[in-house]
C-alpha cells in the first residue's frame, strides 16, 4: 500500500492525472493478463495521453461556447431546406477547414443556419481544432473593448489563434461605422489563416444598406467570399413548424 501511495503522490506532483486515475485498473489487468514490462509501461502512457486529450477537448468545448442545440447527428433530414444529406456529410469531413475555405449559410429565420453552424463548430472541436461560436454582437463587443478590458483582450487573443470562427447573425442589425472598420480589420488579419462560418438572413447586397458604406462592405465580402461555399437555405421556419404548445388541443 505504501508504494501505491507513493505512486499516486508522484502522479499528483507531476500532474499525471490519467495514470493516477487508471493506475489500479492497469495494474490489475497487467497481473491478470501477465503484461510484459513494455506493455505495462505503454498502457500507463496511453492512459495519460487519453486523459490529456479528453481534458483538452473539454477545455476547447468550454471556450467554443456552443448553443445548446448543436448535435448534427440529430439533424432532421426530413426537413427540406435546400441542404441534402450528402452535402452535409461532406461539410462534416472538415476538409474545407484545412484548406482555409469559408462557409456562408444564408436564408430566412428558422431554416437551420445557426444549428448547422454550431454543429460544424462542434465537429471541429471534436476533431482537435480550436473553434469558436460567437454572435455578431459578441464579436463586435470584443473588438470594441480589446484594448480596454482584460477579458476582451484574452478573448481577442484566443480568437486570433482560431482554426475556425463562427459569426452568427452577421449584419442583422445596423453597425456603427467605427465598429464596421474594426470588423473589417479583424477579418482582414485572419484572412487566409482561419476559416469562417457566417450565418446571415441578409443577402450580400443588403449589407451595404446596414453599414451604409458600399466600399467597406465590398472589402469585407472580398475576403470572406474569396474561398467560400455559399449555401442558400430555404423553406419555412423549422421552429414554427415544430413549435411547442403550452395547452393541449
Amino acid at each position: 500500500m505504501e508504494k501505491n501511495k507513493q505512486i499516486t503522490d508522484y502522479c499528483s506532483r507531476f500532474k499525471l492525472g490519467g495514470i493516477k486515475e487508471g493506475y489500479d485498473d492497469i495494474v490489475q489487468k497487467a497481473q491478470t493478463e501477465q503484461f510484459s514490462y513494455l506493455e505495462y509501461t505503454l498502457q500507463l502512457f496511453e492512459a495519460e495521453a487519453n486523459h490529456r486529450k479528453e481534458k483538452d477537448k473539454q477545455r476547447r468545448l468550454k471556450f467554443a461556447r456552443l448553443p445548446q442545440d448543436h448535435q448534427l447527428d440529430l439533424y432532421d433530414y426530413a426537413y427540406e431546406n435546400g441542404l441534402n444529406k450528402t452535402r452535409l456529410e461532406q461539410l462534416r469531413e472538415l476538409v474545407w477547414v484545412d484548406k482555409l475555405y469559408n462557409i456562408v449559410f444564408m436564408g430566412p429565420s428558422g431554416t437551420g443556419k445557426t444549428f448547422l453552424a454550431a454543429g460544424l463548430c462542434a465537429d471541429a472541436v471534436e476533431n482537435g481544432y480550436k473553434a469558436y461560436f460567437r454572435t455578431m454582437e459578441e464579436i463586435t463587443s470584443v473588438l470594441k473593448l480589446k484594448d480596454i478590458t482584460r477579458t476582451a483582450t484574452a478573448e481577442f487573443k484566443r480568437l486570433s489563434k482560431a482554426d475556425l470562427i463562427v459569426i452568427d447573425d452577421i449584419m442583422m442589425f445596423p453597425v456603427e461605422k467605427d465598429i464596421a472598420v474594426k470588423l473589417f480589420n479583424f477579418i482582414n488579419t485572419m484572412f487566409e489563416k482561419t476559416s469562417f462560418i457566417i450565418t446571415t438572413n441578409k443577402a450580400p447586397g443588403e449589407w451595404a444598406e446596414i453599414l451604409n458604406d458600399k466600399v467597406l462592405v465590398t472589402a469585407i465580402l472580398d475576403r470572406l467570399l474569396y474561398r467560400c461555399e455559399v449555401i442558400n437555405l430555404t423553406g419555412k421556419s423549422y421552429r414554427m413548424k415544430n413549435r411547442k404548445k403550452i395547452f393541449s388541443e
